[in-house]
């Protein structure tokens, strides 16, 4: 397998440097119908992000700094699995989107907790958690408060509204690893938390089981300041539903036909 780029964050001038190499790389691995498709989870360094070469099964990783530069990364995947919210409820009702309800159903009780409802589009603008919570609660009778959890998401979150278009809906979607988890262990949750050791060891090895062979090696590719074991986990689990979404065999959250779209027309929806 193949690791590009480790234990340091890229700027875009670093991303624009590497990108004449890389694509001398990427001719040599085309194959037809192949490509490469990544998944990129939020770290303390910004995004941590894992790629795939569906051809030659080649595997890289690296930390981005900037949400834009997921849609600059040199090897230009035709899909990525992105690890946040896209598409933002004008109303925060009780249980989130539809999606949201629907990705707890399917994890049941003991990973539920690991889906958090997320803001009003109108609470996305306010300054403090205290405002923010404020304009959460008066979006809907249901007074849906807000998590400290979902608050220090904000500026990841904001960001990637700015980028991600219903036009580019196509390439860039909202994943979530326990779905992707759910899929990699049968189409059952997994029991232990990704925070314990057995967790960590059980997820690991369905990575490996399907293909990802060296995440031990991205495991330990990064101090904690920049990339934590489960942000660089949940990215692999994340590349993985980009792959069965390239290849035609993922499955979306809501099942439902029309998806529900926000107000700028972004479909809400959780890919596994």
């Amino acid at each position: 397998m193949t690791h590009l780029f480790k234990g340091s964050a890229l700027s875009f001038h670093a991303l624009t440097l590497l990108t004449a190499n890389v694509a001398v790389m990427n001719n040599k691995l085309a194959q037809p119908g192949s490509a490469w498709v990544a998944g990129a989870d939020a770290c303390p360094a910004g995004w941590i992000v894992v790629l795939e070469h569906t051809g030659t099964g080649a595997h890289r990783h690296r930390i981005v700094e900037h949400t834009a530069d997921l849609l600059r990364l040199p090897e230009q995947p035709a899909c990525i699995g992105i690890d946040m919210i896209i598409g933002l409820p004008a109303e925060a009702r009780s249980g989130g989107r539809a999606c949201d309800r629907a990705a707890r159903t399917l994890l049941g009780w003991l990973r539920s907790s690991s889906i958090f409802s997320p803001p009003c589009r109108e609470a996305l603008s306010a300054d403090t958690y205290e405002d923010a919570t404020a304009a959460n609660r008066a979006s809907h009778s249901d007074s849906v408060g807000l998590t400290k959890q979902a608050y220090y998401l904000f500026p990841k979150i904001r960001a990637l509204d700015t980028v991600v278009t219903p036009a580019r809906q196509h390439r860039i979607c909202e994943v979530h690893p326990e779905c992707s988890f759910y899929v990699l262990n049968g189409n059952a949750p997994v029991d232990a938390s990704k925070h314990t050791d057995e967790g960590i060891e059980h997820r690991i090895h369905l990575l490996q089981t399907a293909g990802f062979d060296a995440v031990p090696d991205a495991c330990s590719a990064y101090p904690r300041r920049q990339a934590k074991q489960d942000d660089i986990l949940d990215a692999h689990a994340a590349c993985y539903t980009a792959r069965r979404m390239h290849g035609g065999t993922a499955a979306r959250l809501p099942n439902t036909n029309p998806v529900p779209v926000d107000v700028t027309g972004l479909r809400m929806e959780i890919w596994r």
